[in-house]
C-alpha cells in the first residue's frame, strides 16, 4: 500500500503594473511560463510566502492587495497542491536573471492567458480579468 503524498501549500502573486499588464515568469528548469509563486516555509504565513516568492523570482518588492480564491491541483510529482494568490503591485526593485527565473514578461491579461503553460493559471487570470 502506498502512503498518500503530502499536500503542498504555496503562495504567489498576480503582479500588475500601472497600465494593467500582468507579470509572468519563465522558469528554465521546467521551460514554462507561470505566475510567480512558491512553497510555504515552515512557520511562514501565506502572505509572507507570497511576497517572498515574488521577490525571489522577480526582484520586485510588492504591495499586497486583495486575496484571490485559492486554486488546487495535482502537481507534476502527483502531490495535491493548493496555491494562494494575491493581487500585487510593485513597490521597488528590478528584475535580474536568477536560479529559478531567466526571463519575465509584462503582458495584457489576454496575452498572458495565451502564454501561460498551465490551464489553472490561465483560468485564474480569466476569473479576475475575463
Amino acid at each position: 500500500m502506498t502512503k498518500p503524498k503530502k499536500a503542498v501549500e504555496a503562495a504567489g502573486g498576480l503582479v500588475w503594473d500601472e497600465g494593467g499588464k500582468l507579470l509572468l515568469v519563465h522558469r528554465p528548469r521546467y521551460n514554462d511560463w507561470s505566475l510567480p509563486k512558491g512553497k510555504l516555509d515552515k512557520g511562514e504565513s501565506l502572505e509572507a510566502c507570497a511576497l517572498r516568492e515574488v521577490r525571489e523570482e522577480t526582484g520586485y518588492q510588492c504591495y499586497l492587495g486583495d486575496e484571490l480564491d485559492p486554486i488546487s491541483y495535482v502537481d507534476h510529482r502527483g502531490r495535491p497542491k493548493t496555491v494562494h494568490y494575491w493581487h500585487m503591485s510593485v513597490k521597488s526593485g528590478e528584475f535580474a536573471e536568477n536560479d529559478e527565473v531567466d526571463e519575465i514578461r509584462w503582458l495584457s491579461p489576454a496575452e498572458a492567458v495565451e502564454l501561460l503553460s498551465y490551464p489553472q493559471d490561465a483560468a485564474l487570470v480569466l476569473s479576475v480579468h475575463g
